[in-house]
């Protein structure tokens, strides 16, 4: 570990140690060192510590890089302690000494190979869902919820390194992280062919050699495994995240900078004691998922929505815009997708109103799910897209594609953001008024998020009836309310009046979902659009959710009723010989 002292103008010196690794230096927020100065250069220079030693190389930057005043090249030149590193002009890296690189601690005989067959290890996903389950248990649910307001979100012990004891091993991997870029070129393999299973399973050989060769004694509860199986996350996987993907009861994976990753389960937020590295360590996980999409994240585009290739959908935001470092939110999916007697039995939506929705699908009348984030839009438009029958053409368009269509005659789309240059950019607009040229018997659209909206409206208004897409508002009538400044923001001035009837004439369903105060999803209302009265949209609602009180340990107790309104085309669903009662529409009905 070396430490060194940075100057710059208009700030204060900041002093700043150096463990073993490479260094990348310049302007871009992908750096390791990063200076936000217009002359340097975004990759300006690379620098190398290894055990004892510290290099600097130029990478071709426009204003150079200086060793005490002489100017060096691309060949990595050793940096003397006391000696002064110069980026361009005005910026000093000052190499002032050297210092013990680890903590003594007694060390640690265990030093077998870990053999895994993939990223996923079955026992480490054991253990996750042992310490979920033991935290659960552990919650008073008997708390006052004038208390439980303010209680401390739980933490769930992942990673089982010590806190005191991970800034140790993070340095362990460090070293190791330049050994292994010595001796393996894993971008390299990739790009040769290499399957995913040969490239962990090389990695893995070359960590354990790595390790083997390690003198450094590990700190109490740590062992070789543990270290290795985490370096070969970082090596090709998503790091810390990968042991917490493989958890199928795990929903949400939050990352808020390097140092606190949430997970949310049943609609219950807990916290992790899982880590990255730093700041980079996050950037390269992200990296990881969006350049297999052709994405990109930098400083020209902060913000970019992805996915993984289990389906589940991804979104990450860097400084300058996030203020707590790089963020991550990963929203997984099931492998198998919901079915719809899946939502039956976790109480979102009844028998009658599953089979009424289906009735819908099957009329072909245009539904609309509203919602607002995380309150289980997508989870719904899939088992609704299952009700689609299996001869037709359905179009798929989506941002990020998350939508799992099980029909055979199905054509998924996705939108594409701009290059680095700003050009080539293709919306969720273009994509509808595209899909409109491919003879589509269904229209399906991930989310109405802007001018599309129009778009939307207008294909159903021209024959392609039995449309779906989300919307996010907070009720049905605040949907509507949300597609009118939707297609306002079309660009196209029209009358109010004319937009409420496109609205009108285009919509028969809106199904509300909401995630409720126990973490649950449900749907709260079906409701059906009329007709038109002056200039106002009149509705009527079909079904909805009544909140009848809680359990002791703070689960939602409520129920489906029907509202006595029959659907205005109940005539349809019966000449269609769909086989429904016009009892469960029936207000006084018990369901």
């Amino acid at each position: 570990m070396f430490k060194v002292l940075i100057k710059q103008p208009g700030k204060a010196d900041a002093e700043a140690k150096l463990v073993q690794g490479v260094y990348r230096i310049g302007s871009s927020p992908a750096s390791h060192i990063q200076f936000s100065r217009p002359e340097i250069s975004a990759r300006h220079a690379i620098l190398t510590v290894t055990d004892g030693l510290v290099k600097i190389a130029d990478c071709g930057s426009s204003n150079g890089t200086y060793l005490d005043g002489e100017r060096i090249g691309a060949d990595p030149v050793e940096v003397p302690i006391g000696s002064t590193i110069t980026i361009a002009s005005d910026v000093h890296i000052i190499l002032l000494e050297k210092q013990i690189s680890f903590t003594q601690y007694p060390p640690n005989a265990n030093v077998s190979m870990a053999t895994h067959s993939s990223l996923s290890d079955p026992k480490k996903k054991e253990e996750i869902e042992r310490e979920i389950k033991k935290v659960e248990s552990s919650k008073t649910s008997n708390t006052p919820p004038e208390q439980r307001k303010y209680s401390k979100i739980p933490v769930i012990k992942i990673s089982g390194i010590d806190e005191n004891a991970r800034p140790i091993v993070q340095e362990i991997k460090r070293h190791a992280h330049v050994e292994l870029l010595k001796r393996l070129n894993l971008k390299r393999m990739a790009l040769s062919g290499a399957s995913e299973d040969q490239l962990a399973e090389k990695a893995r050989t070359t960590i354990h050699e790595i390790m083997k060769d390690l003198s450094v004694p590990l700190p109490p509860g740590v062992t070789i495994e543990k270290i290795e199986r985490e370096l070969v996350h970082e090596a090709i996987g998503l790091g810390p995240l990968e042991d917490l993907i493989d958890v199928p009861e795990i929903t949400e994976i939050m990352v808020n900078g390097p140092n606190n990753v949430y997970i949310e389960k049943d609609g219950v937020i807990y916290r992790t004691d899982t880590a990255f590295a730093d700041d980079n360590q996050v950037l390269a996980a992200i990296e990881r998922i969006v350049s297999p999409l052709g994405r990109r994240i930098d400083e020209s585009s902060p913000m970019v929505d992805a996915r993984l290739k289990d389906g589940s959908r991804v979104n990450a935001i860097i400084p300058p815009l996030s203020l707590v470092g790089p963020s991550i939110t990963i929203r997984k999916f099931s492998k198998t997708p919901f079915q719809v007697h899946d939502l039956i039995r976790f109480g979102s939506l009844t028998n009658d109103m599953a089979r009424f929705l289906d009735a819908c699908v099957q009329i072909r009348k245009n539904i609309i799910i509203s919602g607002g984030t995380g309150s289980g839009k997508t989870t719904l438009l899939n088992v609704l897209s299952s009700f689609l029958p299996p001869r037709e053409r359905i179009i798929t368009i989506e941002d990020a594609a998350e939508l799992q269509l099980k029909q055979e005659h199905v054509v998924r789309l996705e939108a594409r953001p701009p290059n680095i240059e700003g050009k080539g950019e293709i919306t969720i607009r273009d994509l509808v008024r595209n899909s409109l040229r491919m003879r589509p018997d269904r229209i399906v659209v991930g989310e109405c998020r802007g001018g599309e909206a129009l778009d939307m409206l207008q294909a159903m208004n021209t024959g392609h009836d039995g449309s779906l897409t989300t919307i996010h508002a907070n009720s049905p009538r605040d949907a509507l309310a949300r597609l009118e400044t939707l297609v306002l923001m079309a660009g196209f001035d029209l009358p109010l009046r004319a937009i409420r009837e496109q609205i009108a004439s285009a919509i028969t369903i809106i199904v509300q979902v909401d995630r409720m105060k126990d973490g649950s999803r449900k749907i709260t209302q079906i409701s059906e659009i009329t007709k038109m009265e002056g200039d106002v949209i009149t509705m009527q609602d079909i079904f909805e959710y009544k909140h009848e009180g809680w359990t002791p340990d703070g689960k939602m107790i409520g129920r489906h009723v029907p509202c006595g309104n029959i659907p205005t085309f109940m005539e349809e669903i019966q000449r269609a010989k769909i086989d429904i009662d016009i009892s469960i529409f029936n207000d006084r009905r018990i369901i």
